[in-house]
């Protein structure tokens, strides 16, 4: 199937976390997107019969891209499907 859906989101939680054990503790940044609705702009009405709900959860240990995706920044998420001879080990 070719095709995209297409949803608005907004950075909700941007804290950072530590992973591991010692003395191998890492760090990183949990980022938390959820849909976005404000019924006085028609775009996000329209997202909104969509997407009503539901969260996106990122762990990154990247610092320009957990900068990147700061928090109360908007972003639009496209989904695209992956052909199966892309997908690896299938």
């Amino acid at each position: 199937m070719a095709g995209m859906v297409r949803a608005k989101f907004q950075v909700t939680k941007h804290a950072k976390t530590a992973y591991g054990n010692p003395p191998n503790v890492g760090s990183q940044v949990e980022v938390t997107l959820t849909p976005i609705y404000d019924i006085s702009v028609e775009e996000d009405r329209r997202f909104a019969k969509a997407t009503p709900s539901g969260t996106i959860q990122l762990y990154i240990d990247n610092p320009p891209a957990s900068d990147y995706l700061a928090l109360g920044k908007f972003f639009y998420v496209d989904f695209t499907e992956v052909e199966q001879a892309q997908v690896a080990g299938h």
